[in-house]
Formats: structure tokens, sequence, C-alpha cells
């Protein structure tokens, strides 16, 4: 048995009332739903889709180097001007 991968999810909530979900660590893995349960179903499969592209695409396994990140979360602000 493979031991578990954890990634960092950023999920914001669109004018559409969406919610939508990217993973900065996969560039382009990202998805959207319109409740958090089934977004989170559709990140996990999002996210096998990426690493099984990545296994073989040597396009993708550049932009992975090139492009990703780990963000590590600090906040949320809200500003008024």
């Amino acid at each position: 048995m493979r031991p578990n991968k954890q990634f960092n999810v950023i999920i914001e909530r669109d004018e559409d009332g969406f919610f939508i979900a990217s993973v900065p660590s996969l560039p382009g893995c990202y998805t959207q739903a319109k409740t958090m349960s089934e977004l989170a179903e559709r990140t996990k499969d999002a996210i096998r889709l990426c690493l099984e592209v990545a296994t073989t695409d040597k396009k993708y396994q550049a932009r992975i180097k090139r492009f990703s990140y780990n963000p590590s979360f600090v906040g949320l602000e809200v500003m008024t001007i």
C-alpha cells in the first residue's frame, strides 16, 4: 500500500454560489461544485487525475516544477476602501 499524500486546497465561492477548489502544487488542478461535500469528492478526483497525468506527461511534469507552490495559510482579511 502506498502512503497517503496531502495537498493544500484553496476553496472559494463564486458569485453564482458555486464552490471552487484549486490545488496550487498541481498547476491546472481545479474543480467546482454546488456543495462542499460534492466539491471534496470532485477535488480528490481532480488530484488523482493530475497525478496520473504527471506520471507520463513530460510537459505537465515541467509545469509542476515551474509553476507549483505549496501555500502556507496565514489568514483572510476583508478590507474596505
